[in-house]
């Protein structure tokens, strides 16, 4: 839930969590119901660049597990 949302947004300082690096796993380790709070308030974050390369940049660019590059759906 970062500005598209996922549960990396719902993370707050302190939370406990497991890393199991045998099973390639990073558990945040909250009760379900703590969860459910957050993601309710949990509001997105407005973009820090509205112009100019930056913004542009921020619209493309895709997630770091996809590489973060601009041209990923550009066709050669």
């Amino acid at each position: 839930m970062n500005r598209s949302g996922g549960l990396i947004a719902l993370v707050k300082n302190g939370d406990p969590i497991t890393i199991d690096a045998e099973k390639r796993q990073i558990n945040l380790d909250l009760p379900a119901a703590e969860l459910k709070r957050r993601k309710k308030a949990w509001k997105p974050m407005k973009p820090r660049y509205t112009r100019g390369v930056l913004a542009k940049y921020a619209s493309a660019v895709t997630s770091a597990s996809l590489g973060a590059v601009t041209d990923n759906a550009l066709k050669l």
